[in-house]
């Protein structure tokens, strides 16, 4: 059974910081591109970061880039999310995905900038 599961969203200031991780299980994770999505309210889910099947290209979102940082570890099975300098317009849900030919994603978690 395919299992996504996104952890470390909550409440941050403008300016702070948070670690997304989302914990893969049921598929071969290291054959799999990963990425972080996220959707604010009445908008488009749109893509935040991806990162290769061997970790090695990343790509990310004009709106994030030099803020945010997109890590896997094979070995764990997880990918991370680092997001600093969190501003009020990242406030949205963040979904966790997996694609090789099917789309897999995580049931997502809250993510809150605001003083």
């Amino acid at each position: 059974q395919v299992q996504l599961v996104e952890s470390g969203g909550g409440l941050v200031q403008p300016g702070g910081s948070l670690r997304l991780s989302c914990a893969a299980s049921g598929f071969t994770f290291s054959h799999y591109r990963m990425s972080w999505y996220r959707q604010a309210p009445a908008k488009e889910r749109e893509l935040v970061a991806t990162i290769a099947s061997a970790g090695g290209r990343t790509y990310y979102a004009d709106s994030v880039k030099g803020r945010f940082t997109i890590s896997r570890d094979n070995v764990k099975n997880t990918v991370y999310l680092q997001m600093n300098s969190l501003k009020p317009e990242d406030t949205a849900v963040y979904y966790c995905n997996a694609y090789q030919s099917v789309n897999y994603w995580g049931q997502g978690t809250q993510v809150t900038v605001s003083s």
